[in-house]
């Protein structure tokens, strides 16, 4: 009995440490002449924000914190055009996204400087499927591209 209960233990503990260590993709890309010290003020665009499912808001949530968290000030984007031209000059337009794939749950978030279009950075973190729910990954997705954005923007 105490042989069946310390393995069963035993796999509980490396079905959790595979749990913790499948996420582990991360990836920043940041423009060469990007001088990332410029910029104090966010503008997540996202056209569908307002039309997600319910139950996808939490995500959502978790993404803004993310940015927000970074050090940039988060803007409206129905408040960009009362921005001053300098704070503007400062502005990043945020766009993201998420793929799900068989394996791997991928979030990417861009930034773009609001000025000239031009992309800046791109922060991606991917989990790995442990094959709990899609929620679950997204979640692992998540984390890791909050802490690339915030090693990113490190004031």
């Amino acid at each position: 009995m105490k042989k069946t209960a310390a393995k069963s233990l035993c796999m509980v503990a490396l079905w959790l440490l595979c749990m913790l260590t499948a996420c582990t993709s991360t990836k920043t890309t940041i423009s060469q002449n990007a001088n990332l010290a410029k910029y104090e003020y966010a503008s997540i665009i996202n056209d569908d924000t307002y039309h997600i499912p319910a139950e996808l808001m939490e995500y959502e949530i978790k993404m803004f914190d993310a940015v927000e968290m970074s050090g940039l000030r988060l803007v409206s984007d129905r408040r960009i055009r009362k921005l001053a031209p300098q704070q503007r000059e400062r502005l990043m337009i945020v766009k993201y996204g998420v793929s799900f794939g068989e394996e791997v749950t991928t979030v990417t978030v861009n930034f773009i400087d609001y000025m000239t279009g031009r992309p800046v950075v791109s922060c991606k973190g991917s989990c790995v499927s442990v094959g709990i729910s899609h929620g679950a990954d997204l979640e692992g997705a998540i984390k890791l591209v909050a802490k690339e954005i915030s090693k990113t923007f490190k004031n």
